[in-house]
């Protein structure tokens, strides 16, 4: 049996997806990965022994840093993906690897993030938060009517579709008008997010710094209340928040992972505004055997226990999160029952589930 997995770029370090991705090359290690564009520079440098196998846009002047404009080529460069050695194609896909043409006879199990944001339910957001003309907008705005069309038409490739979370679920269903076979949650690193030193007295953020992640409602709150927020991350709002963050709000800018650890660590508390298909960091979070302060949506109602290991504010506004905050006591969480939740999405855990399923569909497959 001759494996491949295919991601949707490498290019923005390690985040959530692509510890998943991580994952499974632990799990499939002879495995290529194919992606639509490599950075090793942004990448941790053992991925450089991986087998990585960019697409046609790799060639593409300047692409690793404009790739976000290069959208209207990503079809193209994945539909050109060389699959036809391969048996079974596993993608890992927050858009655009579920579309991976797999070879007729071939197995393809799509494990899918979320449908595109950008294409499907964040649209209007994305084209406002864009740094560009009317004309422009205009354009960008007439290009994803396509874009929709070939994505859900192509979501019907892969031979089986597993979701993240019930939330992503939903989202696949309404986009793709497939119905997802299961849903697999993620894995969380309990082996390295572990407990270690006391709290301090400030809050903690571990984001990529992107406008959905509604970080502004953070940095407001604690400049309302004057509490101490660190926000640990890098990404186009980077500018944008550190021009809105007070006296009491820290931006670091990225930490390398084994820092990262002991900002967990440390905090009160750790805070969600935004709305996540899943959510690794309040997990990260729980696994320090810190608490989390997250929006009551998404796929933090799925791993999160109200009054347990999180305090969920009900409304995206600075108020409701400010509500939260002020009556906020770290002292009420239990650090064990915080890091026993997130045992439950342990990195075994993953592996069994995930390798139970890719086992018990070959051999259907193969059968056949």
């Amino acid at each position: 049996m001759k494996v491949a997995l295919v991601h949707d770029y490498l290019v923005q370090g390690i985040r959530g997806a692509e510890r998943v991705v991580d994952v499974l090359h632990e799990m499939f290690p002879d495995a290529p990965v194919f992606t639509l564009l490599y950075d090793p520079e942004r990448m941790e440098e053992r991925l450089r022994e991986w087998d990585i196998r960019p697409s046609l846009l790799q060639d593409v002047p300047g692409a690793l840093s404009l790739y976000r404009k290069l959208y209207f080529l990503m079809p193209v460069a994945m539909d050109l993906l060389p699959l036809d050695e391969f048996d079974l194609v596993i993608s890992s896909s927050c858009g655009w690897s579920k579309s991976a043409p797999q070879r007729e006879d071939a197995l393809h199990i799509a494990y899918c993030y979320s449908p595109a944001r950008f294409l499907w339910f964040w649209a209007n957001e994305y084209i406002d938060t864009l740094r560009a003309s009317s004309v422009q907008k205009a354009l960008v705005r007439a290009s994803l009517p396509p874009l929709r069309d070939w994505d859900r038409r192509t979501a019907q490739r892969p031979t089986w579709m597993v979701a993240i979370s019930e939330t992503t679920r939903g989202r696949m269903r309404d986009a793709y008008q497939r119905e997802p076979d299961t849903v697999i949650y993620p894995p969380a690193n309990t082996d390295m997010f572990l407990p270690g030193e006391e709290p301090e007295d400030y809050f903690l953020i571990v984001s990529a710094l992107n406008p959905y992640k509604r970080i502004d409602l953070a940095i407001e709150a604690c400049n309302r209340l004057n509490l101490p927020l660190k926000v640990v991350g890098d990404g186009p709002d980077f500018e944008v928040l550190s021009e809105l963050a007070g006296p009491t709000v820290e931006m670091t800018g990225k930490v390398p992972d084994d820092e990262i650890v002991g900002y967990y660590q440390r905090c009160r508390a750790f805070i969600m505004p935004q709305v996540e298909d899943f959510g690794l960091t309040p997990l990260e979070a729980n696994a320090c055997g810190r608490p989390v302060v997250a929006f009551r949506g998404g796929g933090a109602i799925e791993t999160m226990v109200d009054g347990k290991t999180c305090r969920f504010f009900d409304a995206q506004t600075i108020d409701s999160l400010v509500g939260a905050l002020e009556t906020f006591d770290d002292a009420a969480f239990d650090p064990q029952t915080c890091r026993d939740n997130a045992l439950r999405f342990s990195t075994e855990r993953f592996k069994q589930q995930f390798g139970d399923y890719v086992e018990s569909r070959w051999r259907e497959h193969s059968s056949r």
